[in-house]
């Protein structure tokens, strides 16, 4: 079976890139350009889901492989680190292998998800992709790394949260395998956002109150005046204001949807939509959000009710029916409550 979701999805969305790409800085533009054509070149490369991985002695246990690019594009590099073994000099590799580690640790211990297939699938990155990579992306068979281009962005092993991004998508293709278009493919990207905040919550145990609901914090460089992250699921739209960036452009509600045609129908865009809609219900049941909220979510994305290609209204409507069939109805109102927060009807 061919996925239906596209091996390339990144976490710095081309709308940005082509913003940065037409800056008077020649040094920005430049380090935007290339990163749009490497990124080109990569979404142009489909890949074919393969199949899950056979059971092996050990299941419960990450396997990861990291490997470096050495500033070079052909994957997966050099292999730099395998699973046990002790840490590199090379920091980036280090974060790279613990982040894949705090990946798999909160799909198998909140979901009893081994890895991000459900049956143990190795999990390998690459680092140091490319010279001055302004990206992070999953191809549909490991995570890349750039190193950034230390005036806008960092390296981008330094948010735990974009690991766990970025490896969601291979969550999103094994399970509800939601279309990268419109809707779906915000719920694609939403899901992923869900995810990857929390491994990170999990990983610094936060509750829902004491986490910042940000994705990507750490990442933005000393060149980024007004700005603290790529998205805010706790304030879609507030991430960054800035000269160079522009302005956050994900909308909070449903009232102000953005209809584009660029970026797959923006799904980097509209994705703040649902997001806020998880935000309000994890503040809004309290504690951890990777027990009631982040299990309704993953019931609802294993649960193989969704089509491919949902709408927002279609995902909402599930989480309902799963917090209910979970939690009962008080849960399950809650859930009506935080998708009514942002516009998307549960009727």
């Amino acid at each position: 079976m061919t996925s239906h979701t596209p091996a390339f999805c990144s976490i710095v969305p081309p709308h940005l890139l082509e913003r940065l790409a037409e800056s008077a800085d020649p040094a920005v533009a430049e380090a935007a350009r290339r990163t749009l054509a490497v990124d080109l070149t990569q979404r142009t490369t489909r890949t074919e889901r393969p199949a899950p991985a056979p059971a092996e002695d050990g299941a419960g246990k990450p396997r990861r492989t990291i490997h470096d690019a050495k500033n070079g594009t052909q994957l997966p590099g050099h292999q730099v680190r395998g699973e046990g073994e002790p840490a590199t000099t090379d920091d980036t590799a280090n974060r790279a292998y613990a982040g894949l580690g705090a990946t798999y640790d909160l799909f198998l211990n909140a979901f009893g998800h081994d890895s991000i297939d459900g049956a143990g699938l190795p999990l390998r990155a690459t680092v140091h992709y490319d010279e001055k990579y302004d990206n992070a992306f999953w191809n549909g068979e490991q995570m890349v790394f750039g190193d950034g281009d230390g005036e806008l962005f960092l390296d981008f092993t330094l948010p735990v949260d974009v690991i766990g991004h970025e490896l969601a998508h291979g969550f999103t293709q094994y399970s509800a395998n939601l279309a990268y278009y419109g809707q779906s493919g915000a719920l694609n990207e939403h899901v992923s956002d869900v995810f990857g905040s929390l491994v990170k919550q999990h990983a610094l145990g936060q509750s829902a109150e004491q986490a910042d609901w940000l994705i990507g914090a750490g990442l933005l460089g000393p060149a980024v005046d007004e700005g603290t992250a790529l998205r805010s699921m706790k304030a879609p739209g507030t991430a960054y204001d800035d000269d160079v960036l522009g302005k956050d452009p994900q909308p909070a509600h449903m009232d102000d949807y953005v209809r584009t045609g660029s970026d797959n129908g923006g799904v980097h865009i509209n994705s703040g939509i649902p997001n806020h809609a998880f935000y309000l219900l994890a503040t809004g049941l309290g504690g951890n959000a990777w027990e009631r909220p982040g299990r309704i979510w993953y019931a609802t994305m294993t649960g193989g009710r969704l089509s491919e290609d949902a709408r927002f209204g279609e995902f909402a409507r599930e989480t309902v029916s799963v917090a209910r069939e979970l939690y009962g109805d008080e849960t399950a109102e809650a859930v009506v409550r935080a998708w009514s927060g942002v516009g998307v009807s549960t009727s």
